[in-house]
């Protein structure tokens, strides 16, 4: 199977330029993006131990940062070297660490071994370490066969994964067998990771619970905070399509109880931004896009946020979020999204039932008292009334337990860590 996927790479080589100038030309990639995709690095490697994080997207790059800036602090480490493949991430990435010399980033090549074997001998990493689920076999066996320590951290293997891994059962196991660690994040992958071949392994609880040292600004303008001080707030975040609508029809219900409910929903992908706002609009909502906050005024329904990075601010001025890709039943197999973020800043947290993907955090928050299940858009506007009634503040001994949990595993991965260093 190796085989094949390797000649369908080399396939693929001279094709890839055009791909990516079609990518560009859509704005999925930029000048950066594209070149650095082709493995043209215009960054020069310096002497010392250089450690390699790579993440796929915008997810996994926020769920490390804590990890980069554990390995800032670690003199051993000369420099870190952090790779993404999608233009949002990079950004965020970039935003974060553009201060900071020891820190730089740059785009993953393409999985074509011309391009890969020249990334890795550019940089020359001590040590690789793949977030997530980012599995890319030209990539992986080069470095392997260049005895780079390779980690895969905060591990995580969908059952919609593992089924497509299974039906190349031999192939999967040459891959993960190259993995010196693997660091799980919840017991299921812990379990599919085992059946693929993965060797060592071990369970230390999902780094998302992890919170940043040094948070970015997260603070909203003073201005747009004076106009909804005295509104009731709630997030719809990371929804999917027709789970807008489903927020925008609790707004309605809700607005028959509390005229001043305010309603933000931060869409899993903003380039449907256009879209949602179109929809929205049909039901004779206000809405102002979160780019334009100084139009918002006491008439505004919804806002409708249209950046990346933008989630902490909102959920700072929230004290309940409903979690979308939860219901969506054109998702079940591939369901839920990450509530950590907003459960570490004390909110009360209502999902669908659909949540495969983050199952065992959703255990923990249920017994922790902060999330709820909805299976509607009456049912979320129900309990939302109730929680606008109650008018609790949020919990500070709750956040701290979830913090306390995320500073021991941190602690734990980054042990893990420093034994390759």
């Amino acid at each position: 199977m190796y085989f094949w996927y390797k000649l369908s790479t080399y396939l693929f080589y001279p094709f890839a330029p055009i791909y990516l100038f079609i990518r560009k030309i859509k704005n999925k990639e930029d000048s950066t993006s594209y070149k650095e995709k082709l493995s043209r690095i215009e960054i020069a490697r310096e002497e010392g131990f250089l450690i390699w994080f790579h993440v796929a997207s915008v997810g996994e790059a926020m769920s490390i940062l804590p990890l980069i800036e554990s390995c800032v602090e670690e003199k051993k480490i000369d420099k870190i070297l952090l790779t993404s493949i999608t233009l949002s991430s990079g950004k965020i990435l970039k935003k974060r660490f553009n201060k900071n010399v020891k820190v730089f980033h740059q785009f993953l090549p393409l999985d074509v071994p011309i391009w890969t074997n020249r990334f890795l001998d550019h940089w020359k990493p001590n040590l690789s370490i793949f977030i997530d689920s980012e599995i890319w076999p030209n990539l992986i066996s080069q470095i392997s066969k260049k005895k780079i320590p390779l980690l895969l951290v905060n591990a995580r293997i969908t059952k919609k994964s593992f089924d497509r891994w299974k039906l190349i059962i031999s192939f999967a196991k040459k891959i993960f067998g190259k993995f010196d660690l693997c660091i799980v994040s919840n017991k299921e992958s812990e379990g599919f990771l085992k059946i693929l071949g993965a060797k060592n392994i071990k369970n230390y609880g999902n780094l998302k619970f992890t919170k940043n040292k040094t948070e970015l600004n997260n603070k909203l303008d003073s201005d747009f905070l004076n106009k909804i001080q005295n509104r009731k707030i709630w997030c719809g975040a990371s929804t999917h399509p027709t789970e807008e609508i489903l927020c925008a029809k609790s707004h309605l219900k809700i607005k028959e109880r509390y005229k001043n409910i305010l309603t933000i929903i931060i869409p899993r992908h903003i380039d449907r931004v256009k879209t949602i706002y179109e929809e929205l609009s049909k039901l004779g909502l206000k809405i102002v896009v979160s780019s334009n906050l100084s139009q918002v005024d006491n008439e505004t329904d919804i806002i409708l946020v249209d950046s990346y990075g933008e989630s902490l601010k909102f959920y700072n001025i929230s004290k309940h979020v409903f979690l979308g890709k939860s219901l969506t039943t054109a998702l079940t197999k591939d369901s839920g999204q990450n509530p950590i973020e907003p459960a570490r800043l004390g909110c009360k947290i209502f999902h669908g039932p659909y949540v495969s993907n983050f199952a065992e955090i959703y255990k923990y928050l249920n017994e922790l008292g902060i999330s709820k299940e909805v299976n509607n858009s009456n049912e979320l506007s129900l309990s939302l009334v109730e929680e606008f009634k109650d008018n609790k503040p949020k919990n500070p001994e709750i956040a701290a337990k979830i913090e306390t949990h995320g500073e021991n595993i941190l602690n734990n991965v980054t042990m893990e860590i420093k034994k390759y260093i």
